[in-house]
């Protein structure tokens, strides 16, 4: 996914040391996996307040003590500005459990920027980013420095970088560590953690802000990569009857129920569920998640491609004439948006924030066949 560089990281589901593995998709050499995506974080000495779950929660049986005996290996690559957002993309298909731009740490050269990366301890990162490096047409490898770095680390620096949110006016997503700002607004309390979603990034706020302004009280949603689960328990206390949020990490799904006891949610009301990180498997196995267009509101805030790749299998779940919500794109990626998915919505319309957009339409009636 492309960046606003030095703005935002947006940290993808698919963490490391989750094992899940990376389908491949048609339109590229170099795409995550369907809920994944490189996120982009306001100019911090870290990456992304959501790096920690799989290390600790509160929430959780497992504490940070559970991991300090676990490492990852921190490497800052240096790449030309012009590539940064294709080889970002292409460094998490190819073994990064992360990636970080902050335009504020440069290079020294106007031409170029650092990338910082997470790979799991033992990834071989040479051959990782030579193949990433391949798959965006660089020639040569990029200079690039490892160190070591130990997993408990995450947990006080993410807890530093994570702050309250305002979303909106009376919408608030808060750490669990803080005092929410305003008592009396809607609070989404969140442990940030492996999973993306933490309200930071502008497509989860225009996600938040498109829910906000359509749940009216008893609807279904569906949070198609559900991350952290922010915006299916967002929906739920805007006054959605159900919420069911799918996603191919375990960790994402964990961290999503951590979330949802943190916001006093009841199991009945928010439905998780985890479905095959193989893209045929998923597409084509209706074991995972009953309810064909059951749903009266569908977001998807995932990647361009996999956006692309599951046109038919997102609106699939949405009854006639709901809501459909896709993000997870940059304005520029919107007409091939709108290309692909013209033929299931009718009723097209675009947000922006910081480069960011999000489409939103409803699903027609009489489908044409995909």
């Amino acid at each position: 996914m492309a960046v606003t560089a030095g703005k935002y990281v947006k940290n993808f589901s698919h963490c490391f040391a989750s094992g899940i593995r990376i389908p491949v998709f048609p339109f590229s050499r170099a795409i995550p996996s369907p809920f994944s995506s490189t996120i982009h974080k306001r100019t911090q000495l870290l990456t992304s307040s959501s790096l920690i779950t799989h290390f600790s929660s509160s929430s959780s049986s497992l504490s940070s003590s559970d991991y300090t005996s676990e490492k990852y290996l921190s490497v800052r690559i240096r790449c030309r500005k012009d590539i940064v957002d294709l080889l970002s993309e292409a460094l998490l298909s190819f073994g990064a459990s992360s990636t970080c731009v902050d335009e504020d740490d440069v290079s020294g050269s106007s031409h170029e920027i650092y990338v910082d990366t997470i790979f799991p301890d033992g990834e071989d990162v040479s051959k990782c980013i030579s193949y990433a490096a391949d798959s965006v047409g660089l020639k040569d490898l990029p200079s690039y420095e490892v160190t070591i770095g130990e997993q408990h680390d995450w947990l006080k620096k993410s807890q530093e970088s994570f702050h309250p949110v305002k979303v909106t006016e009376g919408l608030w997503i808060v750490p669990e560590w803080t005092t929410p700002p305003d008592v009396h607004a809607t609070n989404i309390v969140l442990h940030p953690g492996l999973a993306f979603g933490t309200g930071e990034h502008p497509t989860t706020k225009l996600c938040l802000l498109l829910l906000h302004s359509l749940v009216k009280g008893g609807e279904y949603f569906l949070d198609y990569g559900t991350g952290s689960g922010v915006l299916a328990i967002a929906s739920l206390k805007f006054g959605a009857a159900l919420s069911t949020g799918i996603d191919v990490d375990p960790k994402a799904i964990e961290s999503a129920q951590n979330n949802a006891a943190l916001n006093s949610i009841e199991p009945e009301k928010l439905q998780l569920h985890l479905v095959p990180s193989d893209i045929a498997e998923y597409k084509f196995s209706e074991t995972f998640i009953s309810g064909k267009e059951n749903f009266d509101i569908v977001i998807a805030n995932i990647l361009l491609n996999p956006l692309l790749d599951l046109a038919h299998h997102v609106v699939s779940y949405a009854k006639p004439e709901a809501v459909v919500g896709l993000s997870g794109i940059l304005s520029e990626q919107v007409p091939a948006i709108i290309e692909r998915y013209s033929q299931y919505l009718e009723d097209i319309s675009v947000s922006t924030m910081d480069d960011w957009a999000c489409v939103t339409g409803r699903k027609k009636r009489l489908l044409s066949s995909s």
